[in-house]
């Protein structure tokens, strides 16, 4: 319905689909550097707790 009252009224103006657009790609882009930046954080964090835990074990007796 909406549609169809959109289209009535005279469609939709080029340069707001043009930003539109714009927009839908940033957000795109900035969520596609989300999963690469929790991803590289995640890495981090377990190549800190491998190093914290192999301090936190008791030293091997000679």
């Amino acid at each position: 319905m909406a549609k169809a009252l959109f289209g009535h009224v005279g469609g939709s103006d080029p340069r707001m689909v043009q930003e539109m657009r714009r927009l839908q790609k940033r957000v795109r882009d900035l969520e596609d550097e989300v999963g690469r930046l929790q991803a590289r954080n995640d890495q981090l964090n377990m190549a800190v707790s491998d190093v914290t835990g192999a301090e936190d074990r008791e030293p091997a007796l000679a």
